[in-house]
């Protein structure tokens, strides 16, 4: 058993992600989600999809990327 490293449950079936080289545990793909997913720099949603980025910076779509960066040519991913 090993403990997530975001709620603290001591569970059975917790399971590893590695990042950058960084692994961390977690017992939920929601806890998973809480601790690793980037947030829209625009409208504050947590992004758990393909999301946009531009100059380094994460939006959860073209919309809000546009909306901080002054219209810009932006599409989401299809």
């Amino acid at each position: 058993m090993a403990v997530c490293e975001v709620c603290g449950n001591d569970y059975d079936m917790s399971f590893e992600v590695v990042a950058q080289g960084a692994r961390h545990t977690f017992d939920s793909f929601e806890c998973a989600i809480h601790r690793m997913a980037p947030v829209c720099e625009h409208c504050g949603v947590t992004v758990i999809g393909h999301g946009v980025v531009v100059e380094g910076r994460f939006y959860c779509c073209a919309h809000c990327a546009r909306a901080e960066h002054d219209g810009a040519a932006v599409a989401d991913h299809a």
